[in-house]
């Protein structure tokens, strides 16, 4: 049985836009402005993590053209190197990166709707659980279903924050907002060590920009549709954050955007009185929607590919006879991010695991320089500024795991270890393999 492909080009877009834009955009200009405190360098930064995303989106769209597959990180990984660097990315997806992000996601969104309905700790875990699974169940019904409420979510989504830039240098005439404020708005360029600092925190509110590819066998003319909306989605993804992150200049002070726990909701309250953080809270509730929706169609193809490879219990392989879904995979996400969710490990799982995402983007990236070589090797797709963009696009993602190390030198090593730790279960899989897919 196969999968039905019903993604065009708008709705694989909006998959890109409405996984990247999650939370992190109303919190992590806050970490961004504190370690480079100038509007040249706060704009300056977000613009180059949108740029260096741009250049990764660049990398997955060349590949995802030359084996455009189902899970297709896990196929370009296994292609690549082999099978056992695919399945320590599809270990560390299943049970931290990628059920870890439903969960992180999911929780964020329930504590927002306590800000209308008071819930407490039960009742906040009761929410979110109840969001992943009816977000699944529509995902198990059909990816058409999915990406549907993908699209609507993230149109509402990017309707309204279009509406508070406009507010913000529209309406919101009397400010006191860094924009205003020559010192603050002086051309200062960050130090390396700040500017190191800021991209981090700003590439995590980019996250997410890859996923669009998993599901490249419901995609229609994929060779063409990914490579397209995966351009387009993260160009739409970094305007909006440059002139978001401006709008928050504009209305509060630099001080104030670099302390502030919840900058979104003060930029409204500044902006347009005692209700801003309603309208923040229902804009974000909006966006947790979109993103964990994205996630929760995207993950299960990379278990469906693993086990069609023989190295995932087989039953997850199957594929729905009417939904024409990856619907065990889907079930199987769901349960174990509820799980995260009821016992609160996702806190302690993903912040560990998470910078490790970044050391298989690399090796996508480095892949590139070795696929070059192969005979025969002609996508329909080439990456734009070969080599020089994929050689700082690796070079930055070493410096972003080798930062995270020196930070968190216990918590990383940790994080690697539980990566790591997929070797001998893999081996254990691989005695007795099924037939991999031809690629």
């Amino acid at each position: 049985m196969e999968l039905r492909r019903s993604i065009g080009f708008f709705r694989a877009t909006t998959m890109v836009v409405g996984i990247i834009i999650g939370a992190s955009i109303f919190v992590q200009p806050s970490a961004v402005t504190a370690s480079v405190p100038s509007v040249a360098g706060v704009l300056i930064v977000w613009a180059a993590a949108g740029a260096l995303t741009l250049i990764g989106a660049l990398v997955i769209a060349e590949l995802a053209s030359a084996w455009p597959r189902t899970g297709v990180v896990y196929v370009f990984l296994r292609e690549l190197y082999s099978p056992v660097v695919a399945f320590l990315w599809g270990w560390a997806m299943f049970w931290t990166m990628h059920s870890g992000i439903v969960a992180v996601i999911a929780m964020v969104f329930a504590r927002y709707v306590g800000t209308f309905i008071p819930l407490g700790d039960v009742g906040t875990r009761a929410t979110a659980i109840a969001a992943v699974l009816a977000l699944s169940a529509i995902n198990y019904r059909g990816v058409r279903e999915g990406s549907t409420v993908q699209a609507f979510f993230t149109s509402i989504k990017v309707i309204a924050i279009v509406l508070i830039i406009v507010i913000a240098f529209t309406f919101a005439t009397h400010t006191n907002g860094a924009l205003s404020d020559t010192a603050a708005s002086a051309s200062t360029l960050p130090s390396g060590r700040a500017f190191v600092l800021a991209m981090i925190a700003g590439l995590f509110a980019f996250g997410g920009w890859h996923m669009v590819s998993y599901a490249a066998e419901e995609t229609i003319d994929p060779t063409r549709t990914i490579p397209r909306a995966l351009v387009a989605g993260t160009l739409i993804v970094t305007a909006l954050y440059v002139a978001l992150n401006a709008a928050y200049l504009r209305v509060l002070p630099l001080a104030t955007v670099a302390s502030s726990t919840r900058v979104a909701a003060d930029f409204a309250d500044a902006a347009v009185g005692g209700h801003g953080a309603q309208i923040m809270s229902a804009l974000v509730i909006l966006s947790t929607l979109s993103a964990v929706n994205g996630v929760i169609l995207a993950g299960p193809r990379v278990y469906l590919a693993m086990a069609q490879d023989g190295v995932l219990f087989k039953w997850v392989g199957a594929v729905h006879p009417h939904f024409r879904t990856p619907h065990r995979a889907i079930a199987l996400q769901a349960i174990w991010s509820c799980v995260l969710v009821a016992t609160g490990s996702y806190r302690a799982l993903f912040t560990r695991v998470v910078y490790t995402e970044w050391i298989f983007f690399g090796l996508l990236a480095a892949g590139l320089f070795l696929l070059r070589r192969r005979p025969g090797y002609n996508p329909p797709y080439r990456v734009w500024g070969y080599p020089v963009l994929p050689v700082i696009f690796v070079l930055s993602t070493a410096a972003i795991v080798i930062n995270q190390i020196i930070a968190q030198p216990v918590q990383s090593v940790t994080g690697l270890a539980f990566v790591l730790l997929g070797l001998p279960v893999y081996y254990i899989w691989a005695r007795n393999p099924a037939p991999p897919r031809q690629t």
